[in-house]
């Protein structure tokens, strides 16, 4: 790992706070990221040799691929061969020094391994263990594997993505993980703060977090207008059913401004700003229904005037009459953008990709909270860079004990 001065954690609100993360790829390790950047120790289970598979997941060139280095970052990698007897017993010491267990293998592999809810509430009564999985530790689909894309089918996101006369399409982002692990790390500190209250908790201090259910959650009123309306919602390419007018359009440089003028308020200024005023004061598009009914037709309208002028001027004059307007940013107008620099959304940090250190800039901290702030002190650490540190300085191993479980392969 390069070396730089990282920034302490110090009076971050989850400092003091030890996470075990037992997971792989993005649901639990998007979950522990957040304690990570707020201050919390956490340490990365990794399985010796192999690591974490998402340090190989689109990597064109270097060992280690800038999505961990993301995901893991704040984090301390420790190689421990959980499939071992020895290996499970030093996971069940790190326990008893936890505060959170995350984790997202299939039901029923922790208690496989001995490592069950029971067993760790045993080991620590007051842990708190997060399980994320494909459809929950129960039901009739609980044994069934499952990743983000398929939660997102089966919780009903891809269905209304896309264009209503093409298949559905994926959303370019692990939106079903990472809601999983934004619901997993709520659900963890919806715990730890019950028992910080002193509430009375009767069993393992669980939180189950299905990604389809995740998904689902997302999809505000999908069933109620099913049941109360015999709506099923179908794809609207870029557009949600009834918020109209916004969306993606055309501009004459050949780009595109996202416009949300699906408010009475903004509609009015909107169509006032294009030039449309008969619209604006038009009493029978008073209301998001009866706009949502001529929606061909205001788009039609904003189209015919983004098209005369350049993205720029769009955003200028929109911005100015006060309706919701911004650009459709890609990678390079993002590490371009003044208020991602000045929000702290672009923190450099120093990687060795392939040979010599290099500047580059992860994703900033999420909330902010001005007075105790988050922070990325560094990037995803190498496989079982801190296996000594956590076994020998939290455990009290011997570097001769150390070297035995090494040659063993046990870390």
């Amino acid at each position: 790992m390069v070396e730089f001065p990282p920034r302490s954690a110090g009076d971050a609100p989850l400092c003091g706070v030890r996470v075990l993360e037992l997971g792989n790829f993005i649901a639990a390790p998007f979950a522990t990221r957040l304690f990570a950047d707020f201050g919390a120790e956490v340490i990365k289970i990794e399985k010796p040799g192999v690591g974490d598979e998402l340090r190989g997941w689109r990597r064109p060139r270097g060992s280690t691929s800038m999505m961990f280095r993301t995901m893991a970052r704040n984090k301390k990698s420790v190689s421990l061969d959980l499939r071992a007897d020895e290996g499970r017993a030093l996971a069940l010491e790190l326990v008893r020094r936890c505060d959170v267990v995350v984790e997202n293998f299939r039901p029923g592999t922790l208690e496989r391994w001995g490592l069950g809810p029971e067993r760790l509430t045993e080991v620590n009564p007051d842990v708190v263990l997060v399980r994320i999985s494909g459809y929950g530790q129960t039901g009739p689909l609980r044994d069934r594997a499952g990743f983000g894309g398929v939660a997102e089918a089966f919780g009903g996101l891809r269905h209304v993505t896309g264009y209503p006369d093409r298949p559905p399409v994926r959303p370019a982002a692990p939106v079903g993980d990472a809601l999983a692990g934004l619901y997993g790390a709520v659900g963890a500190l919806m715990l730890l703060l019950a028992k910080e209250k002193g509430r009375a908790h009767d069993g393992p201090r669980v939180a189950d977090v299905a990604l389809y259910e995740a998904v689902f959650m997302v999809l505000d009123s999908l069933i109620p207008d099913y049941d109360a309306y015999g709506m099923v919602r179908e794809r609207t390419a870029g557009n949600l059913p009834g918020v109209t007018p916004s969306g993606v359009y055309p501009t004459a440089d050949d780009r595109s401004v996202m416009i949300a003028g699906n408010s009475s308020g903004a509609f009015e200024r909107l169509m006032t700003a294009i030039g449309r005023p008969d619209l604006a004061a038009d009493p029978t598009l008073a209301d998001g229904d009866a706009r949502y009914a001529r929606e061909a037709e205001l788009d039609a309208a904003i189209t015919a005037w983004t098209s005369r002028h350049e993205a720029a001027d769009v955003i200028a004059v929109l911005g100015a009459a006060g309706v919701p307007v911004g650009p459709v940013h890609d990678a390079r107008a993002i590490s371009e953008d003044e208020h991602y620099r000045a929000r702290g959304m672009l923190c450099p940090v120093p990687i060795a990709v392939d040979g010599d250190p290099e500047e580059i800039r992860l994703p900033g901290v999420v909330p902010r909270l001005p007075g105790a702030p988050g922070a990325v002190r560094w990037a995803g650490p190498e496989l079982g860079e801190h296996t000594d540190e956590v076994l020998g300085g939290l455990l009290g191993l011997s570097p001769d004990e150390l070297a035995d479980y090494r040659a063993r392969k046990v870390v």
